[in-house]
């Protein structure tokens, strides 16, 4: 029986569908104490039991995101806040290469955020 958490990644175009399991296997690349967990419906990474990052899609832009639950302490010009109070996003071109030192870079900071 498939998990709900292998659904989310599988239900999808196959070009956004990939992007976020490339990023489902790349992030816990980034700290080995990053853990995939399926919380309120999404994808989640925590560290040390604190939620760091979620995984999910834009409903307006149709584009992979990574969310940062601490995302307003987190100052980068590619963060977006939108309506949120705390959270921010990294919005991930699935039609291009992912530049995976930016993503190290924001998720290095997420944690020293939390820890």
């Amino acid at each position: 029986m498939e998990k709900p958490i292998d659904s989310y990644f599988l239900n999808h175009d196959l070009e956004i569908s990939n992007c976020l399991q490339f990023l489902r296997t790349y992030i816990p690349k980034i700290n080995l104490l990053l853990v995939e967990e399926w919380k309120y419906g999404m994808p989640f990474f925590s560290y040390k039991g604190k939620n760091i990052l979620y995984l999910w899609v834009h409903k307006k832009l149709k584009q992979p995101y990574i969310g940062f639950v601490d995302g307003d302490l987190l100052n980068h010009p590619k963060l977006i806040i939108e309506k949120r109070k705390k959270m921010k996003i990294l919005l991930v071109n699935h039609l291009k290469d992912i530049e995976i030192d930016e993503i190290f870079d924001i998720v290095s900071r997420a944690i020293k955020v939390r820890n």
